[in-house]
């Protein structure tokens, strides 16, 4: 790289580019750390094991909010005002009843999430902790009831009562939910709540540095998070262990991933941008997969995913990430695959919400420049001549 970039900048030398934006430092947070040689993810300061085995996605909600962990009495004042912010506006309501039932769960999501807009018209445009706990409330009730609706169920109101990961399974199946369930969504809630400068929170602070608003940033990262390569790859893991079921109970998962391999089929939950090690988040949705299976009667799915992964370490020598037995763990608690992008989606809200109130405190409007790489000064050619 040309030492122009550090000297002073020289447009007629600047050769570089970065596809992927690779290794770029675009903005500093105090939100996540990942350490993708060790395998260590930190929110806050806090490591994500000691927040998985103590803490809840209300309490880590805060503390993203609010770069430090609340007192009981904020943690209290927080909650309430979640339970009491989960009812939909009517219009969303329609909207819902009106889309086609056979659309993709997360662009109804995207379109719900954007009309809530409306919603807080009267609130202060810096009103940014307010905006976050209401989305954080609401999106819950958006992909329970969309669920719902468009397998002909009535949709189930929400409870004032109960955590984020009770209530939305309460809406989603129309009963309350064990605490074993609840305990593991909301695990499932903490571990995809943040995860640094991915595509998806990136969208999210290039919008917020716009100076627009939080409805259109969480828009935006919702939309990313929609793609196959970020938010959609636990889906297609899902996908691809249904795939592997069609062969019957005795599958041999070991040569059906072999066979992929030997065809140059992209096989997803496995591999990451910056862990080279496995990933940390995998490790607790490990033990809950293979829990859970045991309790639903779903063992061969634990048994083929374990056999998936050591034949892509062995062939390979790739680690799973967090997609891979985050497929597992919802399929046994019963949610439609479609609809695992959504959880996501309902869990990293928090840390979308987050660096965008960590970028509007210091913003600065994201400007990146592209290298040029066509042809220049070309004739023009009259249209009656090409």
């Amino acid at each position: 790289m040309s030492n122009d970039l550090h000297t002073g900048f020289d447009e007629t030398k600047y050769p570089y580019i970065n596809k992927g934006l690779e290794g770029i430092v675009a903005f500093s947070t105090t939100k996540s750390s990942i350490d993708g040689q060790s395998g260590e993810l930190i929110y806050e300061g806090y490591n994500i094991d000691e927040l998985a085995e103590n803490s809840t996605f209300e309490e880590v909600c805060f503390l993203l909010w609010n770069d430090r962990l609340p007192s009981q009495e904020e943690l209290d004042a927080l909650q309430e005002k979640l339970q009491t912010r989960r009812e939909l506006p009517q219009v969303i309501i329609d909207y819902l009843h009106s889309v086609n039932k056979k659309s993709n769960p997360m662009a109804v999501l995207r379109s719900a999430v954007s009309m809530l807009s409306e919603s807080d018209i009267d609130l202060p445009d810096d009103s940014f902790y307010e905006k976050a706990i209401n989305i954080t409330a609401k999106m819950p009730t958006i992909i329970a009831a969309f669920s719902r609706i468009r397998s002909g169920e009535k949709m189930v109101a929400p409870l004032s009562e109960g955590s984020t990961a009770y209530n939305f399974l309460y809406m989603l199946n129309g009963e309350r939910p064990g605490e074993q369930a609840e305990k593991t969504l909301d695990l499932c809630l903490i571990l995809h709540a943040e995860h640094g400068m991915n595509a998806s929170t990136f969208t999210c602070r290039a919008i917020c540095a716009t100076m627009s608003d939080m409805y259109s940033a969480v828009t935006g990262a919702i939309g990313s998070l929609k793609g196959p390569l970020h938010g959609g790859a636990n889906t297609a893991v899902m996908n691809t262990l249904l795939e592997l079921a069609e062969q019957g109970e005795n599958a041999d998962a070991v040569a059906f991933t072999k066979d992929k391999l030997k065809k140059k089929e992209k096989i997803m939950g496995f591999g990451h941008r910056v862990y080279k090690v496995f990933d940390p988040r995998a490790y607790h949705l490990q033990k809950m997969a293979k829990k859970l299976s045991e309790e639903t009667g779903q063992e061969r799915m634990y048994k083929w995913s374990m056999d998936m992964l050591n034949t892509m370490k062995s062939e390979k020598n790739i680690d799973p990430n967090v997609d891979f037995f985050s497929a597992t763990v919802y399929y046994s608690m019963g949610i439609q695959p479609d609809l695992f992008t959504c959880i996501f989606a309902m869990s990293r809200i928090s840390g979308w919400t987050g660096h965008f109130i960590e970028q509007a405190k210091n913003n600065r409007l994201v400007r990146p420049r592209a290298l040029y790489v066509g042809e220049k000064n070309k004739p023009y050619v009259s249209i009656s001549e090409r």
